[in-house]
């Protein structure tokens, strides 16, 4: 076990978890507050069977305020026998949790906070009672520990940035040692607590690679110089050529002579395009940045999207949206196969649009733009005081208490942004905000999916200027993908769309929206994607990982 444990490579913790602390066993309401709960809150203390062994005796008298409840009551429930150890010793199940949290960098998780070799140190050394009891409680601290932050992460997203609204389904401690216990095939249960989507495994196995990567002495950097172009000579092609290659860039290997043209540019247009940049060939300012970003910082941008991965869940529907906003591209999934891909435009970094799920309830043709009530104080109100025609060429309407006035009849410089009583009015057309089509999951946070007039924005590389709201490049052709089981005809919603009616149209099948932030992925045909924090989610989660450890429960 010793030898599996030093093989395993637990002296190395986790590039980013260096600084994540051990905080002891997770304090929720516990054995010894039961006597106080049953006074406040008249529920009667659990009934469990008395001790049987020594050692029962021990676990039983070592239960604190610093042991979570369930824990507690599962020990109480077996009469405080102990679940990692019988009278031959260790069980199998015990050796092969203490191997996993002695691996669990694989996972981007630090196995020092796990503590795997302590907790070995503890059986070899422990002869009396007291000491198995405090190893029994202490292993399954930490498996439980363990088991929450590798299936459902380590920090909670939502408590870290409030634009995060997921809410990962915690394992039950109960469930987690009734499986210690009981589980036919441990050995499964265990590689199972892992999510089980391939979009995990394959940014797991790319992260081991990486890794290698780094131990080989990284990536070669390419020098400062001028801007360089297609048809250039340029002293620097050897080094870049070489940065190229090591990450596995296609095509980079083929280049000969000292021109920069042909199969180079080519593999410069995919490392640009595998970094959400203008594939160009063009090796300017931000190529050159990216092509001289270090492989440690690629390793934890790996590392934080793998947290990121523990977050969502395994199965995102059958039929669904997913919108990667750091990406800025919108894909359909349907039956496990991406069926339609588009080009987004998302909020600005102070207009943030925030992450979440949803379902897709109707899709808006032609329709109505109703001010926000922040675009409609902060924006429209100076103009309208300056003059109360100024929204007249835009077709916006104002309304008050469900009629319409006129806005020149108004006393603008009456009111501000705190005594606002008007609703502010875009009817349908080109030049509506919201373009010819919106499509619907009605949410608290006023996000949707649009068209726009403004089709210039979707040519540029990075696309964060919107409100919050996610403008589509092509939203008809979208249309025909999500409401093909609401009407199957070609150009049936542009010819909607061209009558100029108003119209509401359901998708007639459950369809998912899920909005996300992920800056690192590998896709199925083995390219590795990075992109730029748009809205600095990286270093928010880098630093909460950094801080301490948190409890999960």
């Amino acid at each position: 076990m010793n030898a599996r444990l030093r093989r395993s490579g637990i002296g190395t913790a986790l590039v980013i978890a260096g600084a994540v602390g051990f905080v002891g066993p997770l304090a929720l309401p516990t054995a010894k507050v039961w006597a106080q709960s049953a006074e406040t809150q008249q529920v009667a203390p659990p009934v469990f069977r008395d001790p049987e062994t020594p050692i029962a005796l021990a676990i039983q008298a070592a239960m604190s305020a610093d042991i979570h409840e369930e824990i507690a009551l599962h020990y109480g429930d077996r009469a405080f026998a102990p679940v990692w150890f019988d009278e031959n010793g260790l069980t199998e199940n015990a050796h092969l949790t203490i191997a996993a949290m002695a691996e669990a960098n694989d996972h981007a998780l630090n196995p020092n906070n796990y503590g795997p070799l302590e907790l070995l140190q503890q059986s070899e050394t422990a002869q009396t009672p007291e000491d198995w009891a405090q190893f029994d409680l202490e292993l399954s601290v930490q498996y439980i520990r363990y088991a929450t932050h590798l299936s459902s992460g380590r920090v909670q997203p939502n408590r870290i940035n409030k634009a995060l609204n997921l809410f990962p389904n915690r394992p039950k401690p109960e469930m987690l040692l009734e499986a210690a216990t009981d589980a036919v095939d441990y050995s499964t249960f265990l590689e199972g607590l892992a999510p089980r989507s391939d979009n995990y495994a394959r940014l797991k196995r790319r992260l081991a690679q990486y890794r290698e990567k780094a131990a080989d002495g990284g990536f070669t950097p390419v020098p400062d110089g001028e801007v360089l172009k297609p048809g250039m000579s340029d002293d620097r092609l050897q080094a870049l050529q070489q940065r190229l290659m090591e990450e596995d860039i296609p095509g980079a290997a083929d280049h000969r002579g000292d021109v920069y043209e042909g199969a180079l540019v080519e593999a410069v247009k995919v490392f640009q395009e595998y970094h959400g940049l203008e594939t160009d060939g063009v090796i300017g300012k931000n190529t050159l940045a990216r092509l001289n970003t270090s492989i440690h910082d690629k390793l934890i941008q790996m590392e934080l999207n793998m947290e990121r991965r523990r977050w969502m869940r395994d199965d995102l529907g059958q039929f669904y949206v997913f919108v990667n906003l750091a990406d800025q591209n919108l894909k359909v999934v349907k039956d496990g196969k991406t069926i339609h891909t588009t080009r987004v435009v998302v909020g600005k970094p102070y207009h943030a649009t925030p992450v979440f799920s949803d379902e897709l309830e109707y899709v808006e043709i032609n329709p109505f733009w109703n001010v926000p009530y922040s675009i409609a104080t902060k924006e429209y109100l100076p103009k309208l005081q300056q003059n109360p025609s100024a929204l007249s060429s835009q077709k916006i309407r104002v309304f008050r208490e469900g009629s319409e006035v006129a806005a020149t009849q108004v006393a603008w410089n009456s009111y501000s942004r705190k005594n606002f009583p008007f609703r502010l009015r875009q009817d349908p057309g080109d030049g509506n905000a919201l373009g010819r089509i919106k499509f619907m999951f009605p949410n608290e946070f006023n996000i949707y999916i649009h068209d726009t007039p403004s089709k210039s924005l979707f040519s540029r590389a990075e696309r964060a200027y919107s409100h919050g709201c996610i403008r589509a490049s092509d939203p008809f052709a979208l249309a025909d993908v999500l409401l093909q089981h609401a009407d199957p005809t070609p150009g049936v919603w542009e010819r909607l769309r061209d009558a100029g009616d108003r119209k509401v149209v359901k998708p007639g099948v459950p369809i998912e929206v899920h909005l996300t932030y992920l800056t690192a992925w590998m896709n199925k045909d083995g390219s590795t994607h990075f992109r730029k924090d748009i809205y600095e989610r990286d270093d928010v989660l880098l630093k909460a990982l950094r801080r301490a450890m948190t409890e999960n429960l």
